[in-house]
């Protein structure tokens, strides 16, 4: 029974799950690379936005939700596909 809630939890058998992860840190890994990011620019990129957002006040609130906004153009439209991708497979 425990086993498959923490099955169910990480979303597949442990095996699969590290190897999709695997996959998937190479296939970003890669994007990020053609973008010419790294792990410190990407760091350093949050820091900036948190130290903003506390320099700006109000100001940032506007900013957090376009940041929203612009990650929501994407999350949403792979969730809805991946949700109707998986009807087939019930």
């Amino acid at each position: 029974m425990a086993h498959d809630t923490f099955s169910r939890f990480i979303g597949g058998s442990p095996g699969q799950v590290i190897l999709r992860l695997i996959f998937l840190s190479f296939v970003v890994g890669i994007i990020l690379s053609a973008l010419s990011l790294d792990p410190m620019s990407l760091v350093d990129m949050v820091i900036r936005f948190f130290n903003r957002l506390w320099n700006m006040g109000f100001d940032a609130i506007l900013s957090l939700g376009r940041y929203f906004l612009l990650g929501a153009v994407i999350v949403i439209p792979l969730w809805l596909i991946g949700r109707v991708l998986s009807l087939g497979k019930r």
